[in-house]
């Protein structure tokens, strides 16, 4: 198998092919298993139904994971039903249909078991499609596989200018099983390939021991990009074209939610992709004001062009018009809309240079009804409470990260310093319990003990993360392997996920 590797490793790494963002898969238990954590993290997800939250509160998923209220217990049919409000939007394109083959695939649902993870057991050797994701599993035996969408703007460093991304970027592991068992992979693309003359080159970014390796893939088709697995690690679809291409995207609208009957709105233009979907959840979750997702028919095709947004009632629109682009989300933009005067409101999207309207959709009075019932915060007591992670459980979770042998010769990226743990530690504020039960894996047990030993919290802090890099094999405790730890939760002071960013650029200068 040819592969295209990185000259040099780390976080800050530049492939010598391509540029995108990726995402990464979440999935459950088709079996039902129940765990004090996946009770614990699924009582969380109970305060993120919907974007209206206010200030502190924690909502974690947004709509193309879903947000469901799970039992403490083993899934309910009701908690199975909830996850079909995750699977992001179904293409619209007619001409797409007639090159998207059902391969016949069985189809499972998953079981979140905590904040954007997905598992599901897989009962023998098959092929299974998730309904969440979109994902495809060939695997040769039973096997149990758990798996979370991850961003691209965490990875579209690693491409450049001829390589974009294709869809989502997923991280993918089989629990407690070698990684061989799982032969092959199908990740969803957003890419139109009705056009016979359309001349596409699909592979995979594969994040190998902390370096970015391009790797082809075996086969791709109207949907899906097959890829053979070499070892499970974060992996998401790219493609080259020497001509432009369509995409299915998707049009998202949020409205403000003030205390004055004002009606402005957030409108985004993205492709149709978990990772982009959920990164415009977490900008909009982390503006200073609140907002509520207008459920709206969002597909349509985009091209990378030049858009704007026509409204009537004639409203205030900013910007005048918003380019389609590949970018992260934080380089997006979106346009800002204000009406002075109540629903009903039509909006429009056209081509700018062509005038064509490629979506629309009508805003109505109980469109803008904050419906959600604010609930308690609970969480920071419940994460305190609640029996973690067990003693048997640790050793299970610290192996999922392990990267398998695959004959692939690749470069040492050193361990994080103690020097570099204290810089973190330092910055990290009361969050760092749940950061040490719910990123770090340390268990209750662990975190008094550390407690007990050390009255300074930043020693605190410090050994906690301590206790993360002794409890990982060589190679797997890098900067880039806390930094991805600490991605999962979301209330992380940003300074923290910035000064790990440096240290990874810094080394990658050297």
């Amino acid at each position: 198998m040819m592969v295209a590797r990185m000259a040099s490793c780390g976080a800050a790494c530049n492939l010598d092919e391509g540029d995108g963002d990726i995402p990464a898969p979440d999935q459950k238990d088709n079996a039902g298993t129940s765990t004090e954590e996946s009770s614990e993290e699924e009582e969380e997800e109970e305060d993120s139904d919907g974007f209206a939250e206010k200030e502190g509160v924690e909502s974690e998923e947004p709509d193309v994971e879903g947000s469901c209220n799970e039992s403490e217990s083993a899934p309910q049919p009701d908690a199975e039903v909830s996850l079909a409000k995750d699977v992001p939007p179904k293409p619209c394109c007619e001409k797409c249909k007639a090159v998207q083959q059902s391969q016949g695939n069985e189809l499972v649902t998953p079981r979140r078991i905590s904040k954007g993870r997905l598992q599901v057991q897989l009962e023998g050797e098959g092929t299974y499609e998730c309904s969440v994701t979109g994902l495809v599993f060939e695997v040769s035996e039973r096997v149990l596989i758990r798996y979370s969408v991850l961003s691209w703007s965490k990875f579209g460093m690693f491409l450049r200018d001829s390589w974009r991304f294709a869809g989502p970027i997923f991280n993918v592991d089989c629990v407690n099983s070698p990684s061989s068992i799982l032969t092959s992979i199908q990740f969803p693309h957003f890419l139109c390939l009705a056009d016979p003359d359309s001349e596409m080159t699909f592979s995979v970014l594969h994040m190998k021991d902390s370096c970015p390796v391009i790797e082809p893939s075996v086969d791709h088709s109207g949907s899906h990009v097959k890829w053979r697995v070499s070892s499970l690690s974060p992996v998401g679809p790219i493609v080259q074209s020497s001509k432009p291409v369509e995409h299915h995207g998707v049009v998202l609208v949020y409205k403000e939610l003030a205390l004055n009957n004002s009606y402005s709105f957030r409108i985004y233009l993205a492709t149709n992709n978990s990772s982009d979907i959920k990164d415009i959840w977490k900008e909009v979750r982390c503006a200073n004001k609140r907002y509520l997702k207008v459920e709206k028919p969002p597909t349509c095709k985009l091209d990378e062009k030049r858009y704007r947004l026509m409204s009537e009632p004639e409203g205030d629109i900013s910007p005048a018009d918003l380019p389609f682009t590949l970018a992260v989300t934080k380089l997006k933009g979106y346009f800002e809309v204000f009406f002075e005067q109540p629903p009903p409101f039509k909006v429009s999207l056209v081509e700018t240079e062509s005038d064509k309207t490629v979506w629309s959709a009508t805003i109505r009075e109980g469109d803008c009804v904050d419906n959600t019932v604010e609930k308690p915060r609970k969480l920071t007591n419940n994460r305190k409470r609640s029996t973690s992670t067990s003693e048997e459980e640790l050793p299970k979770k610290r192996r999922r990260c392990a990267d398998e042998s695959d004959g692939v010769r690749t470069v040492q990226v050193p361990d994080v310093s103690s020097k570099q743990l204290m810089q973190v530690a330092k910055l990290q504020g009361k969050e760092w319990k749940q950061v040490a039960i719910g990123c770090l894996d340390l268990s209750s047990k662990e975190l008094d003990d550390i407690q007990a030993s050390e009255e300074d919290v930043d020693m605190q802090r410090f050994k906690a993360l301590e206790r993360w890099k002794t409890g990982r094999p060589n190679g797997q405790a890098t900067v880039t392997h806390l930094l991805m730890s600490l991605q999962e939760l979301d209330d992380l002071p940003s300074k923290v996920l910035k000064t790990l960013q440096d240290m990874i650029d810094n080394k990658a200068a050297e």
